[in-house]
C-alpha cells in the first residue's frame, strides 16, 4: 500500500464523527435519517462523513425502494484498512459515547422492526434468537450448574418455551406461565414441534400464577423479574407453588443505570442489587443457598447477570 493510501485510510478513522458511524453501522443497516437520531448530529453532517467512508471503502449503501441503506463494509477497501479499523475499534471497548450510541441505535431498529408492537410481541416464536440485556446462555448456563436434579419444574416468564425446552431432558414435568398470549402461542408451536408432552405453556401472571400450592420442586425465574411490577410478591409466589424442600432459581439483571433498555424491552426495574434480591427472597420464607454474579457481557454496556438459588424450608416433623 502507498503512503498516499495509508494516510486515506488514517485521515478516515481520524473524524470521531465517522468513528460513530462505523460503530453502529456494525452488523446493521441504517438509513441517514436513522443515523441523525442516533447520533444526534445534524443530518447534512452524516451524510457528508458517510461520502467520505463509501470513498474509502470503509462504507457501502443499497437502495430498497424510497430508502437508501448504509452499512459498514466488512472487507474494507484493504486487508490494511481492515486491521486499522479492527485496532481502533478494540481500543474503544467500553467507551461510553460508543455505548449511548449501541443503545439508542437498537431503540430506532425496534421502532422501525416493531410498527407499535412490543418487543415481547416482536419476537414471540423466535425469542432464542434475540438479545436482551442480561439474557444469555452464558448467564443461564453459570446458574443452571448450581441447580441439578430439577424434578417438576414451573418456568415463570416462560416466553415462547425456549428455555423449557432445553430444560425439558432434565425435568420430569415443566409448566411454563407467560402473561403474553402471543408468547404463548408460539412457545406451544415450539413444543409440538418438539415433541415434548411433559412440557405445557399456559398464559398468566407471574404475580398469581394459575398453578398450585406446594406443587414444584423447581421454580425458575429467567431473565423475569425485572418485568415484575411486584418483584416481592412474586417471590411470595414462588414460596407457595414450591413443595417444602424445593428450590428456585433467579437469574436477572444486576442494577444498572441504561434507562433507555426500558423503552426498548419493557422492563419496569433497572435491574437489582444482590440486597433486594436476598431481601425479596427471605421476606418469602426462602432461605438463599447462593447468590452470585452469572456472567458480565464483554461488549459495552457490559450488563451483568445475577444468580439467586433459594430454597424453602423442609417441614418439621412433630416430636413423638
Amino acid at each position: 500500500m502507498s503512503l498516499d493510501d495509508s494516510l486515506a485510510i488514517l485521515r478516515a478513522l481520524g473524524d470521531p464523527t465517522r468513528v460513530r458511524l462505523l460503530a453502529v453501522l456494525d452488523g446493521e443497516e441504517l438509513t441517514v435519517a436513522e443515523l441523525q437520531r442516533v447520533l444526534d448530529v445534524p443530518q447534512p453532517r452524516v451524510s457528508t462523513h458517510l461520502s467520505r467512508l463509501k470513498e474509502t471503502g470503509f462504507a457501502l449503501d443499497r437502495v430498497d425502494g424510497p430508502h437508501r441503506y448504509y452499512r459498514r463494509a466488512d472487507g474494507a477497501s484493504s486487508p490494511s484498512a481492515r486491521a486499522a479499523w479492527s485496532a481502533l475499534y478494540d481500543s474503544l471497548d467500553g467507551d461510553a459515547q460508543l455505548a449511548r450510541d449501541r443503545t439508542r441505535r437498537d431503540a430506532v431498529l425496534a421502532e422501525r422492526r416493531g410498527a407499535g408492537q412490543s418487543w415481547i410481541d416482536r419476537v414471540a416464536g423466535s425469542l432464542d434468537r434475540h438479545y436482551s440485556p442480561g439474557r444469555t446462555w452464558e448467564s443461564l448456563a453459570r446458574a443452571m450448574a448450581l441447580v441439578p436434579d430439577l424434578g417438576d419444574v414451573a418456568d415463570l416468564g416462560a416466553g415462547d418455551g425456549a428455555i423449557a425446552e432445553l430444560l425439558a431432558p432434565a425435568a420430569r414435568r415443566i409448566v411454563g406461565v407467560d402473561a403474553s398470549a402471543r408468547m404463548v402461542e408460539a412457545g406451544r408451536r415450539r413444543l409440538k414441534r418438539a415433541q415434548l408432552a411433559h412440557v405445557e405453556l399456559v398464559q398468566g401472571d407471574m404475580h398469581a400464577p394459575p398453578l398450585d400450592d406446594a406443587s414444584f420442586d423447581f421454580v425458575l425465574l429467567q431473565q423475569s423479574l425485572q418485568y415484575a411490577t411486584d418483584p416481592a410478591r412474586v417471590l411470595v409466589q414462588v414460596a407457595r407453588i414450591l413443595r417444602p424442600g424445593g428450590r428456585t432459581l433467579v437469574v436477572t439483571l444486576a442494577a444498572h443505570r441504561h434507562d433507555e433498555v426500558r423503552a426498548t424491552y419493557g422492563h419496569v426495574h433497572l435491574g437489582f442489587r444482590p440486597a433486594q434480591l436476598a431481601k425479596f427472597c427471605r421476606a418469602a420464607g426462602l432461605e438463599v443457598l447462593h447468590l452470585t454474579s452469572a456472567g458480565r457481557e464483554r461488549r459495552p454496556p457490559q450488563f451483568e447477570a445475577l444468580a439467586l438459588v433459594g430454597r424453602k424450608p423442609k417441614t418439621k416433623e412433630p416430636r413423638r
